[in-house]
């Protein structure tokens, strides 16, 4: 037993979050009138063919369209969708995104994402955790009672309830299925993306699709397809790397009779970037120069991609230099992705020198070009130099931000000058703005004790900073380290109390964490609970806790095999939920 705590945990620290993805067939797939349950549904084919391959196959355009089709006009773009957790973004670090992170738009930062908040009216928030309550109870097998909860169903309570069950898609889609029938009401388009984006996070693709083909109404009525319900489509095939899928999907404008303009491939290339499919975006920006031409704002996108979500300088620089070769105008933006990857990089001296050639240019410095200047010259531990810079700044009529702040805070609290980094901190609040999720960050990272954690969180929540999904995943992973397990099951719980429901990632800490310490059957037990969400599967996970069955077979107790451990007794999984004793500390597992 003890060997196998030794074989993984090299492999523990390394792991990433995004997984590898499963390879089986959805089981529950797209929709069909009249409507059913989730497990009722039947098969439809998306509207599209999906012979497409990644672009880098082929060496010639794959859209045969002439450049004459295309409209100049700028689409109708749905912007009333409330913003979703959605694990696996890569982001700017001066642009400081909550954990939330939301889709924006690299070029003018404008929120474009799967869900947009836009101004609606609060819900009824008694009704949402009476529905919160009844959903959880049908989850560990309890009767599905919406019917009798007597909640009057409104637009605000479905995006309410759809947010706080985001991660679990069978219960979220169940009570959509449910929302949908109640008389009175019928859906909206942000329902409606809110639902579609929680079926694409849990690769139910073909149910999403089934939702598509009921927006179009038919006959019934007008079509509430827009041409946001298919870039949130392509995100989430981006999402899993299916670039084919994605560039099928942008073909499925044309069938739903949607203009394609500039605009709506370079959100293409811009969903390929996000998810790190940055050689393809490049390709097909190249390979379809003679319909979509090449401009600033398309390079600066492949651009954004190399030296900010890859992180790749060379790659970075061979953009800049073929941006010159092309005669492409670089502007402020394409400017801030350079000194931005500059700057991640420690490469200080480049950065000043590509800051300098910008003002001998006339090239005005935005904040996020200022921000990635005071990171840098604090990270160089030139910190008298970023404060006179951020003055600048304000010269310039350019007010520092949270986000300007943190680019001090966080190299000051990396190098561990705890009262210069508490000294600006306070000078942040006294000018009246408020830490952000980030910012908190800086400080949990270098704190040594229990005590300090739950102190630094009280004080977090006091202000309205909320903690999010990676704040807990942080500092589970820190308890876990320190072996206080009290202390990890006391945050597990914090987070439902707080509203944020337990995600893949939350799971996946938890269960490597417990394993390590020993906890062996709670560990696979935290595993259970992650399946039955139909939550994706781990492939480190999968085989850590494979290994641990197989050599307890070998022991003479027969377990179910892990892909059947759904048939296993209630009264095991039960055993999931019972907080584990704090762990030994003489005890060394590893």
């Amino acid at each position: 037993m003890w060997r196998w705590r030794r074989r993984f945990f090299a492999s523990f620290w390394s792991l990433g979050f995004n997984g590898g993805f499963s390879s089986q067939p959805s089981k529950y797939v797209g929709v069909t009138k009249p409507r059913l349950s989730p497990h009722q549904y039947s098969s439809t084919k998306p509207p599209f063919n999906t012979a497409f391959l990644s672009p880098l196959r082929y060496g010639f355009s794959i859209f045969p369209i002439s450049f004459s089709s295309f409209s100049c006009s700028i689409s109708t773009r749905c912007l009333d969708s409330p913003p979703l957790h959605d694990a696996g973004d890569n982001i700017d670090c001066y642009d400081d995104k909550s954990s939330g992170k939301e889709d924006r738009d690299f070029y003018n930062n404008e929120e474009i994402g799967d869900n947009i908040g836009r101004k609606f009216n609060l819900p009824n928030f008694q009704d949402v955790e009476t529905v919160i309550g009844v959903l959880q109870a049908w989850r560990k097998g309890g009767s599905n009672k919406l019917k009798q909860c007597g909640v009057k169903v409104t637009s605000e309570l479905v995006v309410e309830v759809l947010a706080r069950v985001r991660n679990d898609w069978e219960a979220a889609f169940t009570f959509f299925l449910w929302a949908g029938k109640q008389p009175g009401y019928a859906h909206s388009l942000r329902e409606y993306h809110s639902m579609i984006s929680i079926l694409g996070k849990m690769r139910k693709f073909d149910t999403a699709w089934g939702l598509i083909d009921e927006m179009r109404g038919g006959s019934q009525g007008p079509s509430l397809v827009t041409p946001q319900t298919l870039l949130i489509m392509i995100r989430k095939y981006c999402a899993i790397h299916d670039v084919g899928k994605a560039i099928s999907t942008f073909y499925a404008y044309k069938r739903f009779k949607f203009e394609i303009t500039n605009e709506e491939f370079q959100n293409l290339l811009s969903a390929l970037c996000r998810y790190k499919n940055v050689k393809d975006a490049e390709h097909l920006l190249f390979c379809n120069k003679n319909v979509f031409p090449l401009n600033t704002k398309s390079f600066n996108i492949i651009l954004n991609g190399w030296c900010n979500v890859v992180g790749d300088l060379r790659e970075g620089k061979r953009i800049w230099r073929e941006m010159k070769t092309r005669g492409i105008r670089q502007d402020v933006f394409s400017y801030s992705s350079m000194i931005s990857c500059y700057s991640k990089f420690g490469n200080l001296q480049s950065l000043l020198k590509l800051f300098d050639q910008m003002k001998g240019l006339d090239i005005s410095p935005d904040r996020k070009v200022f921000n990635a200047v005071v990171h840098a010259l604090a990270k160089g531990k030139h910190v008298k130099e970023a404060r006179h810079l951020m003055k600048t700044m304000q010269e310039k009529g350019i007010s520092p931000n949270s986000v300007t702040y943190n680019s001090l805070i966080m190299p000051l609290c990396k190098t561990r000058q705890l009262d210069a980094a508490r000294e600006i901190f306070n000078e942040m609040i006294d000018r009246g703005m408020a830490p952000t999720v980030r910012t908190y960050h800086a400080f949990f990272r270098i704190l040594r004790t229990g005590e300090e954690v739950f102190e630094l969180l009280q004080q977090m929540n006091k202000t309205g900073c909320l903690p999010s999904h990676d704040t807990y995943i942080m500092l589970i992973r820190k308890f876990c380290r320190w072996r206080q397990l009290d202390n990890v099951f006391k945050l597990w719980n914090q987070m439902n109390n707080s509203g944020l429901d337990h995600d893949r990632s939350s799971y996946i800490v938890l269960i490597h964490g417990l394993f390590l310490n020993g906890k062996l059957e709670e560990s696979y037990q935290y595993y259970l609970e992650m399946k039955e969400k139909h939550s994706l599967p781990e492939p480190k996970i999968e085989e850590m806790l494979q290994a641990w069955l197989s050599g307890k077979q070998n022991e003479g107790n027969q377990i179910t095999d892990l892909k059947d451990s759904r048939a296993m007794p209630s009264q095991i999984k039960n055993k999931a939920r019972i907080q584990s004793k704090r762990l030994d500390s003489k005890r060394d597992f590893f």
